[in-house]
């Protein structure tokens, strides 16, 4: 059975004026729903899909759900998702594992095979970010500004524009071998 694995806001005690909280599957696809439900979350409090803003904050949500069901998984234990909005523009974003034998590691640069590097990514788009330990696992937060300061200047996803071919990409003609 889970318990309640929220963490309470640090001192001072600040009132968000936005909040999702929700549960989810130590899955694969439980990571991948918490990226989703971040970004429709961000586009109905007024931030985009294609801002940078949503993009941080998927980006940020999509390393911490991957660690929570990478090294946080609990057999028959959910991670939380929690978002929270500020009226001072801030983001804060949550992720708790019910693993709490498992401390964060920052993986240097050249242990790094295919992975390791994700919290890394998190500390260069958060404002700042830190781990609470809690009676049963951990909660990783991150508090992203919510002004757009650039942080992503190139999509990692280029979305390309309706060209009207389907097969065509901005940039990219079809050769006419292919059409």
């Amino acid at each position: 059975m889970n318990s309640q694995i929220s963490t309470p806001l640090p001192a001072p005690l600040r009132t968000p004026t936005g909040e999702l909280t929700q549960r989810l599957s130590c899955t694969p696809r439980g990571a991948r729903l918490a990226r989703r439900l971040a970004a429709q979350q961000l586009a109905d409090w007024g931030h985009p899909h294609d801002s940078d803003v949503s993009y941080a904050a998927q980006h940020v949500v999509a390393e911490l759900a991957a660690n929570a069901v990478t090294h946080g998984r609990v057999p028959g234990r959910d991670f939380e998702l929690r978002i929270l909005l500020f009226p001072e523009d801030t983001l804060r974003i949550e992720v708790s594992d019910t693993r709490g034998d498992r401390q964060l590691r920052i993986v240097p640069r050249w242990e790094a095979d295919e992975g390791g590097l994700g919290l890394v990514i998190v500390s260069v788009l958060a404002g700042t970010w830190g781990v609470a330990e809690r009676d049963i696992g951990k909660t990783v937060w991150v508090e992203l500004p919510l002004k757009d300061r650039g942080l992503l200047t190139r999509r990692p996803f280029p979305i390309p524009e309706a060209t009207g071919n389907p097969r065509e990409t901005p940039g990219r003609p079809v050769s006419p071998a292919t059409t």
